[in-house]
């Protein structure tokens, strides 16, 4: 189904599906379509696999540059940045490459920075039982530089502080001083 619409596109563009650098180009791009949205095959409980660890650690933890690719969902072209979260443990850990999974998993879906900044947030706070989450992602977004204002410098921060890094300003200024 997703290899003819990108037949139709193709030939929609104005281009010879049955030129030889074609041939096969509608069933890449479906594959490769299915690749870059596999977080919606992928639920948290999974993702996670009862890495969580029993921890007496009560001071931040933070894993910083987790590289991220998505589609904006408004263009289905990409946005390419990284992520930075950080968690105050709460009795337990999880396994460190879980946080770039949970990343992974929600970048790979149809996005916009915003939502995909609060539910990666959401997701370590329900998992870990944290006392506080803070999340950053900066990205560059395709949408911006190659079509409408086509601003090539222009980038994108969120965040999103649950529990101690909202409610705690030394908490929120200790995880954005560590982003510097």
């Amino acid at each position: 189904m997703m290899e003819k619409a990108y037949a139709t596109i193709i030939e929609q563009v104005g281009e010879d599906l049955n030129r030889e650098g074609l041939l096969d180009t509608p069933a890449r791009a479906a594959k490769a379509m299915a690749y870059l949205t596999r977080g919606y095959h992928q639920n948290l409980e999974e993702v996670v696999n009862n890495a969580l660890f029993p921890s007496d650690n009560s001071e931040m933890v933070l894993v910083k540059d987790i590289e991220l690719y998505s589609l904006c969902e408004h263009h289905l072209l990409p946005f390419i940045g990284k992520a930075h979260v950080a968690y105050i443990p709460d009795g337990k850990v999880i396994g460190l490459s879980k946080i770039a999974r949970i990343v992974d998993m929600y970048a790979r879906r149809l996005q916009i920075q915003e939502n995909m900044t609060k539910e990666i947030a959401e997701a370590i706070m329900s998992m870990t039982g944290a006392k506080g989450v803070g999340v950053v992602i900066e990205a560059k977004h395709m949408c911006m530089m190659m079509r409408g204002v086509e601003k090539q410098n222009g980038s994108m921060k969120t965040s999103m502080m649950l529990g101690t890094f909202r409610s705690k300003p030394e908490t929120r200024a200790e995880f954005l001083s560590l982003l510097c």
